[in-house]
């Protein structure tokens, strides 16, 4: 009977890179299950814990056999008519094959027949051995440090245990200096970058009970950590107590304090200390004056600190550290800590201090300066192209909506809206643009509709992110991604697979959001065309830019379906919807509840079919003109249907026409019976040809009408 028990398996590492280890941790654990499940040494069964820390990456497996079952394995030789002679002997083929077997020609009666495909063939029967655990481990182990998504493999050399000490080199992630493999309570014989296996490993650098932490078997693996090694080994159960500790100090502060929700931030910090123990500090007040987006950031990114909010969601002047140590007198930790910070603070208030001093209309100019690409000119260059776009979109803007101010506001913002690039303060966290540029346009008096634009000009940044706030924003927003769209489609710089380095994906879902989420009365291809306008004609050395209106309408309908078919919508409808190419995105949320509604009808198949068929007809009759004569109706099903359509047709255009689509397709729905007598009663291809002309534009008519909302033809099965 095959023994089965518990297995770890750990990597005893130098410091592995932060915001890498816990992808690095998953991998090395899924792949190694994987590996041992694939071997027959671990079933569906077996639980996997997953364990890493700045110095280790381990994986716990439940359930793990000392001795993988044998395999019935058949394996197919050749036909038999090639296997054997007239007289049924083995010819020399078989017994050459055979041989590679390890067989020889005692075999050949107990070969089994069976056909393959339309030849009987001869299959060898056999059972293979299954593999121990030390040779499925070592073959596991390879392939989980092949696989890790290393960011960047350094190589060292290897000081023992290898032929050149000293000279052998290995490459991995981080020099690697212990492993551990247990089976239960049994060393496992594996050896992986210079190392064999063994129970010993490494709690923390300062504060272990004791060094080196003998393992007594597989599962006590993360309680001697704890207990004897000051380590938590687990990355979530790290994570928690991170959290829990940041929540217990926050609330020890006081006055509803709370620390920062960053995701990014607590997985980093996670990743950094192996015995998190959070302290409360403080820097002077006197740096809130100081926009606090920037001590934020300088505190997240270059400190790895948590800034405490106020109930307002205010910085306050006291922050949260995550040390990796635990000193019965923690002052000089918060002492060292608030040290540190202060010079990063100083830098932000200065910054922000010498920007103030001029105005940012008078960055504009250094924007000539600024290459954006070296194929479609400057910074400045860029803005002048931004401002004229703006201004086109808010022209059309301010006059449907009554708003006049929207254009000068709108070009104003434009113009600026890039000036904070060359601020000392974005300069230094990039991070800030268009945030600082809001801040430093209220201190120049601007009026706040463009100072909120300049910042949200940028928005939506990602997936989920909100929408400028204001009708101003959005115009300059709209202008920005569309400069950015129509500049790199026309000089051919395109996105490629995973590879999309402008985010031409992103603003293009940005501008689909605007025109959809604020109902803008805008058509794409108008929008595309006042963007390509607004690069005028190339100048002597200048790059030429094609006109990128067809290929960019199409990657906006393709992020559009993208994005419909993950909101819920099938293929079949949001191709129904897409296929007319509706140039005002705003009506393609009603375009598409109005094809679900009709979708659901019990006429709707009937009529898709039909619809199909009709198209099809129309193809091949391009002789077609959508024109009826009642005098050539001859047919009761066909003056039916006209008479239907008469009476239906105008009645679901008056419908369209109001935006009521679900309603203009329901109505359709009622020429099912006038269609389908159609098609069973009246031979359209008659041989008169007056006659077959009337009944094709009659079709041609009908489709019109159908086809108004959606092609109902891609809905048919």
């Amino acid at each position: 009977m095959t023994t089965k028990n518990n297995l770890l398996v750990e990597l005893f590492v130098e410091e592995l890179p932060p915001k890498a280890l816990r992808k690095l941790g998953e991998a090395f654990a899924n792949v190694l299950r994987d590996q041992l499940a694939a071997q027959g040494l671990a079933d569906a069964g077996s639980v996997l814990t997953a364990y890493a820390s700045p110095r280790r990456l381990a994986a716990h497996l439940t359930q793990v056999s000392a001795q993988a079952p044998d395999r019935a394995i058949t394996q197919k030789l050749m036909p038999v008519s090639v296997a054997l002679d007239a007289s049924g002997q083995p010819t020399a083929a078989l017994l050459k094959k055979l041989a590679a077997l390890g067989a020889d020609a005692s075999a050949v009666p107990g070969l089994r027949r069976a056909m393959d495909g339309k030849a009987e063939a001869l299959f060898f029967e056999s059972t293979a051995k299954g593999a121990t655990l030390a040779e499925g481990l070592q073959k596991a182990l390879a392939e989980s440090i092949a696989k890790l998504p290393i960011p960047k493999v350094m190589a060292y050399q290897l000081e023992s245990g290898c032929a050149l000490p000293g000279w052998s080199s290995v490459s991995f992630v981080r020099p690697a200096h212990g492993l551990v493999a247990l089976h239960g309570d049994t060393v496992v014989p594996v050896e992986a970058l210079g190392l064999k296996a063994g129970r010993e490993t490494h709690g923390h650098r300062f504060e272990a009970r004791q060094d080196p932490i003998v393992l007594r078997d597989a599962n006590s693996y993360a309680v001697q950590l704890d207990e004897e090694g000051a380590v938590i080994a687990g990355f979530e159960a790290r994570r928690n107590e991170i959290a829990r500790q940041l929540a217990d100090a926050a609330l020890s502060v006081g006055a509803g304090a709370q620390p920062i929700q960053d995701d990014a931030l607590l997985d980093e910090v996670t990743a950094l200390v192996e015995r998190p123990n959070v302290l409360v500090c403080q820097f002077e007040p006197q740096f809130l004056d100081v926009p606090q987006e920037c001590l934020i950031l300088t505190m997240k990114a270059n400190q790895k600190y948590f800034p405490l909010l106020d109930a307002a969601g205010r910085l306050t002047h006291k922050f949260l550290v995550v040390s990796n140590i635990r000193p019965a007198d923690a002052s000089a930790v918060t002492g060292g800590n608030e040290r540190v910070v202060r010079p990063r603070l100083a830098d932000a208030k200065f910054f922000f201090d010498q920007d103030r001093k001029k105005s940012l209309a008078s960055r504009v100019e250094a924007l000539g300066k600024v290459v954006y690409h070296n194929k479609l000119g400057t910074q400045g260059e860029r803005v002048e192209r931004v401002m004229r776009i703006a201004h086109a979109i808010g022209e059309q803007l301010g006059a449907a909506t009554g708003d006049p101010a929207l254009a000068p506001h709108a070009v104003q913002a434009a113009q600026l809206a890039k000036a904070d690039l060359v601020t000392d303060m974005v300069g230094e966290f990039p991070e800030l643009q268009g945030i600082m540029g809001r801040y430093y346009a209220l201190h120049d008096g601007l009026d706040h509709v463009v100072a909120d634009a300049i910042e949200d000009h940028y928005k939506p940044r990602f997936a989920g992110d909100a929408l400028p706030r204001g009708a101003v924003g959005v115009v300059v927003a709209l202008a920005d991604k569309l400069e950015t769209l129509v500049g790199m489609f026309g000089i051919g710089n395109l996105p490629t697979g995973d590879r999309d380095p402008f985010a031409l994906r992103r603003h293009a879902l940005g501008v689909i959001r605007m025109l959809i989420e604020r109902h803008l009365p805008l058509d794409l291809r108008a929008l595309i065309g006042q963007a390509y306008a607004a690069f005028g004609a190339p100048k002597a050395g200048d790059h030429p830019l094609s006109d990128p209106t067809e290929a960019l309408e199409a990657f906006f309908y393709d992020r559009l379906a993208g994005s419909l078919r993950e909101q819920g919508a099938s293929a079949q409808e949001v191709d129904a919807v897409l296929a007319p190419l509706p140039q005002r995105l705003a009506d393609v949320p009603k375009l598409l509840a109005a094809v679900r509604a009709f979708a659901a009808l019990p006429e709707a198949p009937a009529l898709a079919a039909a619809n199909k068929r009709i198209g099809n007809i129309l193809k091949k009759s391009p002789e077609a003109d959508a024109h009826v004569s009642e005098l050539l109706l001859h047919e009761a099903a066909e003056k039916a249907l006209h008479a239907a359509m008469q009476k239906i047709v105008p009645v679901a255009n008056a419908q369209f026409d109001a935006g009521d689509y679900t309603a203009s397709l329901q109505t359709l729905a009622a020429l099912r019976g006038p269609v389908d007598a159609f098609f069973d009663d009246v031979m359209v291809n008659a041989e008169q040809s007056d006659l077959r002309l009337n009944r094709l534009g009659l079709l041609m008519l009908l489709h019109r009408a159908m086809n108004r909302v959606a092609q109902l033809e891609r809905l048919a099965a």
